[in-house]
């Protein structure tokens, strides 16, 4: 066995309607101010509103900053600080999909009174240094797996993003609450739910890093994922399939968390950066590509996961086989669910397709993770065979 480490957050709390509980869970930590960070859509949709009396109840301050964007821009984040600041937050609570829970990490550090650090200077792997406040992560997708990962990413430029990498920036609980994800629509509920199989897929392939927890993690992460996708897509009111997708999330979170994802991540960045594809899209389009270009390397590991995903449908064969199997599988979840399943039909144009390419390189701290060595001419190859 390789020596490794694993670190997530302290945490975790699974069950439905826990959120109404937020209140008495900051309290619980000593908190007296607290800022919310969020998006319109969550202020629209009123997920908030059973949440904040608690706090008047509690004799307790709260603000809501929900002006987050999917793929954030260091503006958003920025202006974030400046509200927690000047409430003089006490605690921080990320509450929505993955941008929103990334901008909260990035909120409680920068916010924290003796933090001298610039958003610019944290930018990269263990750059970030001091303590930050208290961070609660309240996922309402399950997706990202942002409440139990160490990194944030930022938009820096109008089509690039940067990571901040640090284990200060794992909270201190993350609640999943399944009701906050009952009213979530199908398309966001497929996307979302394949992004977290990819996270699961990726961190049990990682090259580097892949180690027995992690992938314990993984393959129990997929095997809730995949059981009950289509149930979630199908039929959204099922409390406790949503509940099973939150957990098989936060678990994929952990496992890649430690065991870093890789070149499905890697060419799915640019396809967000420059057509504004929803993440958990992007990794859609790209991943069967990408399976099957890993698979001359990945099989035996691809074979261990098929029976994960496809049960008793799984036919007997050799490694190379069940991979393909495996494949087919995953890009039927995107085909029932209804989702874009090439890269023309999400709104990508082909002569874009060297661009994205070049860009994928710029992904190194990625590619290094994937299980097959990829160069630009081959993620091009990749990119044409989506498209």
């Amino acid at each position: 066995m390789h020596p490794f480490s694993f670190a997530t957050t302290a945490q975790m709390l699974c069950e439905s309607g826990a959120s109404l509980r937020l209140a008495e869970l900051c309290r619980e930590r000593g908190a007296q101010r607290v800022l919310i960070v969020t998006d319109p859509g969550i202020t629209r949709l009123g997920l908030l509103e059973p949440l904040l009396p608690g706090f008047a109840r509690a004799g307790m301050g709260v603000q809501v900053f929900d002006q987050v964007l999917a793929d954030p821009p260091e503006a958003v984040v920025l202006a974030a600080v400046a509200q927690a600041r000047q409430l003089q937050a006490e605690l921080v609570v990320g509450f929505g999909g993955g941008s929103s829970m990334d901008v909260a990490k990035l909120v409680a550090l920068l916010a924290h009174p003796d933090c001298g650090q610039a958003l610019s200077e944290i930018y990269g792997v263990g750059n970030a240094r001091g303590r930050r406040l208290p961070l609660i992560q309240v996922p309402t997708t399950a997706g990202t797996g942002s409440e139990v990962t160490p990194i944030a990413i930022v938009t820096t430029g109008e089509t690039t993003k940067m990571g901040v990498v640090s284990p200060l920036l794992l909270p201190d609980l993350a609640l999943l609450d399944a009701d906050l994800t009952l009213g979530l629509p199908p398309a966001v509920t497929a996307a979302t739910g394949i992004d977290a199989m990819v996270h699961a897929i990726e961190a049990y392939t990682s090259a580097l890093k892949k180690n027995p927890l992690s992938d314990l993690l993984a393959r129990e992460a997929l095997r809730l994922l995949a059981a009950n996708l289509d149930e979630v897509v199908r039929n959204g009111g099922n409390r406790e399939a949503r509940q099973a997708m939150l957990l098989g999330a936060c678990l994929a979170g952990q496992a890649f968390a430690n065991a870093p994802v890789a070149a499905v991540h890697a060419l799915a960045y640019p396809l967000g950066g420059h057509f504004h594809i929803p993440h958990g899209l992007s990794n859609a389009l790209v991943l069967p590509q990408v399976l099957a270009f890993n698979a001359p390397v990945a099989a035996p590991l691809y074979a261990e996961l098929a029976p994960l995903v496809l049960g008793e449908q799984l036919r007997a064969g050799n490694a190379a086989a069940q991979t393909e199997q495996l494949i087919e599988a995953l890009a039927a979840f995107s085909q029932r669910s209804g989702l874009p399943t090439r890269l023309r039909d999400a709104g990508v144009s082909e002569a874009m397709l060297p661009t994205l390419a070049a860009d994928a390189m710029l992904q190194q701290r990625l590619l290094v993770n994937n299980p097959r060595e990829m160069n630009e001419q081959q993620a091009l190859a990749i990119y044409q065979a989506a498209y």
